[in-house]
């Protein structure tokens, strides 16, 4: 995983490579069973464009984030809105996968936008966002891949 400062500073931007071909690298991001190993557990989820569904989170307190498919590109590009309504200041994040083959593996590119950085706690949210993404979620992506 590679974090660049000179990128956006109101966006986690993190590429990876995986040993792993695109198709599969996409199984990994569609399939509802393989989500649930690596990110959260989807309800109404398809990688369709204009798809609505829910990620139910594990903490009882935060229950569930509103979702909706923007983009998705078979083995290419997925893209959903991400926002969590409960919150006391509800934020639209939108997060995107691209996916470049490269050599026998893929290039994976996660793109999480929607902070506002002028504000301390979305900036707090957007360190703590890219956090979680680089040592925990994308982590564990790579190891439901090799299993």
């Amino acid at each position: 995983m590679i974090a660049d400062p000179q990128l956006n500073p109101a966006a986690v931007e993190l590429g990876s490579f995986l040993p792993q071909p695109p198709d599969t690298v996409w199984r990994a991001l569609t399939d509802p069973d393989l989500l649930e190993r690596w990110l959260l557990r989807p309800t109404g989820f398809a990688a369709s464009v204009g798809t609505r569904f829910r990620f139910v989170l594990p903490h009882p307190s935060v229950d569930e984030m509103d979702c909706e498919v923007l983009t998705a590109r078979p083995h290419e590009q997925l893209t959903y809105s991400w926002t969590y309504l409960r919150a006391e200041y509800p934020v639209r994040w939108i997060v995107d996968w691209a996916l470049r083959p490269q050599g026998r593996g893929t290039r994976l590119l996660l793109t999480q936008t929607g902070f506002d950085v002028e504000d301390r706690r979305q900036k707090m949210a957007r360190n703590a966002m890219e956090r979680r993404w680089k040592r925990t979620v994308l982590p564990r992506l790579g190891e439901v891949l090799h299993s």
